[in-house]
């Protein structure tokens, strides 16, 4: 996904997923034999997403309706909001609704497939081969991949080139160099950096990469390493680098405030390049995050969305739903897909020539190689983690706590004990 965005509560959704899987489990979603009957010819599959925005939602009803003339369908193509989709899901799950082709947010796969509701690609002889391993992850669920994602995105540093040449500043590779350039950046009117510290997942999504890169772990929130990295976020705020509003910004603010010239380097992702390119007047650049010191290795969260082949009755259906997946996962569609959205293609040979292409990428590009999924350690338990994070975030930057004690708590908050 381009970027977190609010969901349902944890605990509707639990109650939402365990009445799917009774439903499914009834039902014998699970691969149970029906009656035998000769298969009709399919003519048309149906595919649901979170793109409602006119120009997405235009882009990929055009890349679902080339790749559905490969498989030999037409590919009906519906959209709802992104906070609509999981319940829509689960409805659709529960009433054995669903569509052919179903796209997910990757942190939400492992709910989904938790309840039954998705057949493993292995069953159609997808390829995935090529791979990044951390991708892979994010569309496999107890060991079988029920999801691929064509591009990926995640996180990097862009800032601007024309106020870190006036100050006589290097892009900064580690925190200290990061801490310095951003003091001598900082001026009347104008931050040295800017991210989200706001009370959702964006501020999760924007941590983690400081969170993982110094050796934490979301499993165990009260150690040393994730201190370090919440502190280093507190120093700036208190140093006056970092403005106490980004406890209410989104990834869409920071934007604004970087393209007004209020921040010369922000944390953001490859979705604001359009936006950023728009600007005749505004040279930018993208660097990988800085680690704490040097010889750590930068590890990012993985954003983007996999494509999915639900449970139903027909198989010839699922059959088709596979071959327009592939489709979409092969080397020549996610590249064109990766140059229309501005994403990384998730195969990492494709990756590295799309990389010398588009070298406003590159910077995302080696961010991506060693990203991983958010749901890799904690499964279906990741959501209720991230809102401790979030909540321990805001606590950290308001004073209220020390980055130890906030984290203390988001610990015991994740944990239940």
């Amino acid at each position: 996904m381009n970027s977190p965005a609010p969901r349902p509560s944890a605990r509707r959704i639990t109650s939402l997923l365990g009445t799917v899987a009774l439903a499914l489990a009834a039902a014998g979603c699970g691969g149970g034999a029906g009656v035998a009957s000769a298969p009709a010819k399919v003519t048309s599959i149906t595919a649901l997403d979170y793109y409602t925005d006119a120009t997405e939602h235009a882009q990929w009803s055009k890349r679902l309706a080339d790749c559905g003339r490969t498989a030999g369908v037409k590919v009906e193509h519906t959209s709802v909001p992104l906070p609509s989709l999981i319940p829509t899901v689960l409805r659709q799950a529960s009433s054995r609704t669903l569509p052919d082709l179903l796209m997910l947010d990757n942190p939400d796969l492992q709910q989904i497939a938790s309840t039954g509701a998705l057949t493993p690609l292995d069953r159609y002889r997808i390829d995935t081969t090529g791979f990044a391993e951390g991708i892979l992850s994010a569309g496999t669920y107890r060991g079988k991949v029920y999801g691929l994602a064509p591009t990926v995105n995640t996180v990097a540093l862009i800032y601007n080139k024309g106020m870190l040449a006036e100050a006589g500043v290097a892009v900064p590779r580690t925190w200290d160099e990061l801490q310095t350039a951003a003091a001598r950046l900082t001026r009347p009117g104008r931050y040295g950096i800017a991210v989200s510290a706001d009370a959702t997942p964006e501020s999760t999504w924007q941590f983690l990469p400081f969170l993982w890169s110094n050796g934490g772990d979301e499993k165990h929130l009260d150690t040393p390493q994730a201190a370090q990295a919440l502190r280093l976020w507190t120093d700036l705020v208190k140093s006056g680098s970092m403005s106490r509003s980004a406890l209410n910004w989104s990834q869409a603010d920071l934007h604004d405030q970087f393209a007004a010239g209020k921040a010369a380097m922000m944390v953001n992702g490859p979705w604001r390049i359009p936006a950023l390119n728009k600007d005749r007047d505004l040279r930018w650049g993208v660097a990988p995050l800085p680690v704490r010191q040097k010889g750590q290795k930068l590890v990012t969260p993985l954003g983007g969305e996999v494509w999915t082949v639900p449970q139903n009755s027909s198989p010839s259906r699922q059959e088709k739903a596979a071959q327009v997946l592939a489709c979409l996962n092969g080397p020549t569609t996610m590249l064109a897909l990766a140059k229309e959205h501005f994403t990384v293609p998730s195969r990492t040979a494709v990756a590295a020539r799309y990389a010398e292409r588009v070298p406003s990428m590159s910077g995302f590009v080696t961010s991506v190689e060693r990203a991983r999924s958010r749901t890799a350690e904690l499964g279906v338990k990741w959501p209720g983690t991230a809102t401790a994070i979030s909540t321990a975030i805001q606590s950290a930057l308001t004073g209220g706590q020390t980055p130890q004690e906030a984290l203390r708590r988001a610990q015991r908050t994740a944990t239940g004990s």
